[in-house]
């Protein structure tokens, strides 16, 4: 097996393995890459055995075909120091020693014979949903920073893809939420036949947001049995879907909070970031004074002090005091395109309704803290 292939190309493609192989793996074969070329193409493979990656890079100039496996990390960290649009060339001088000439560098790279390297077997029959990349890309962003960490409910741990219907028309819509927070948002498809509810997994929401955002391809979604299959022009994403049932996430969001508070959202992160400064742990909680104009931010921390802030709003409820955790408001805060954030509320315990008056398709709820 010997090629030459540019050095940038072949980064940028290492750059999506790092994410999906698992540094610390008791099967050696799992922290190497697949190296394959045949048709007049170089393809790249990666997996932790829940996530495959492939890509394709046709610019190639293949001596001899064949295949083997290197280790992904230090592969990468080496074309990281090479200079850019530099020629590599690449010679498997024996069964476990790769050879990579460039410039003046020389490194001989121990290798895995493919033979270990798991297969998969490519299997979607089913429908492709073809979506918009920007549009999908923001449902995720907007979705994930509600996954739960807690692995003893594992169906939490990851976003809950299904069809919705409003006003006669279809939405791929994605939830999240860690029981403390949840975030919704929706993108109109038209063709949804045959698109079955899953849960997508954190690890591989965070690997298709980075495909995405390094991409400008429409994205091609294909679900199987228990799987699921992202095409981005020559890459693919296969991953499998948690075995789980996420619940009825319909009956925690409000519908008669009747108290509105508008604030502009920049202030409002803003000033979090600064009254939780006092805070070491960030876990104290920031209570909010709300008044007809203006809203009195505070954090008392037993350890370190306090800090206290007001800022301007429109609010149209009596006064109303409420504890939040300073980080999910922020998380969401972050997220509200608008310049102001609209948070509705019942009374100083009940769930809170975060909407964003610049995409109607996206909602939050969370909870208050009780201080």
């Amino acid at each position: 097996m010997e090629f030459v292939v540019k050095r940038d190309s072949l980064l940028k493609s290492l750059n999506f393995v790092q994410g999906v192989v698992e540094k610390k793996n008791t099967l050696p074969i799992l922290s190497n890459v697949l190296l394959q070329l045949k048709n007049k193409k170089l393809s790249i493979v990666a997996t932790d055995l829940d996530i495959v990656f492939y890509d394709e890079i046709s610019e190639v100039k293949i001596i001899n075909e064949g295949s083997t496996t290197t280790s992904a990390a230090i592969l990468y960290d080496i074309l990281r120091k090479i200079s850019s649009n530099s020629d590599l060339n690449f010679n498997l001088k024996s069964e476990n020693k790769l050879s990579l000439k460039s410039e003046n560098a020389d490194f001989n790279l121990l290798c895995l014979p493919t033979d270990n390297f798991p297969t998969f077997a490519d299997e979607f029959k089913e429908n492709e949903f073809i979506l918009s990349n920007t549009k999908f890309l923001k449902l995720l962003n907007k979705t994930k920073i509600s996954i739960s960490n807690d692995d003893t409910r594992h169906y939490l741990n990851g976003i809950f893809l299904h069809i919705t219907e409003a006003q006669g028309r279809n939405f791929l819509t994605g939830v999240a939420t860690d029981s403390h927070r949840l975030s919704s948002s929706s993108l109109e498809m038209e063709d949804v036949n045959d698109f079955n509810s899953l849960i997508l997994p954190r690890k591989t929401v965070y690997q298709l947001c980075s495909l995405l955002a390094e991409s400008s391809e429409k994205i091609i979604m294909q679900t199987g049995e228990n799987k699921i299959k992202f095409t981005l022009g020559n890459m693919k994403l296969i991953s499998k879907v948690i075995d789980g049932k996420f619940p009825d996430y319909k009956k925690v969001i409000p519908t008669n909070n009747s108290k509105k508070l508008i604030v502009p959202s920049k202030d409002l992160i803003n000033s979090i970031e600064r009254v939780a400064s006092v805070s070491l742990d960030r876990k104290e909680g920031v209570k909010l004074n709300i008044n007809k104009d203006n809203v009195q931010l505070s954090v008392n921390s037993a350890n370190s002090g306090e800090g206290n802030e007001k800022i301007k709003a429109n609010y149209n409820g009596e006064n109303l005091n409420i504890s939040f955790n300073s980080k999910y408001l922020i998380d969401i805060a972050s997220e509200i395109e608008n310049k102001d954030i609209e948070m509705s509320f019942k009374d100083s315990v009940s769930p809170v309704l975060i909407q964003d008056n610049s995409d109607k398709n996206s909602f939050y709820v969370i909870m208050p803290m009780k201080i």
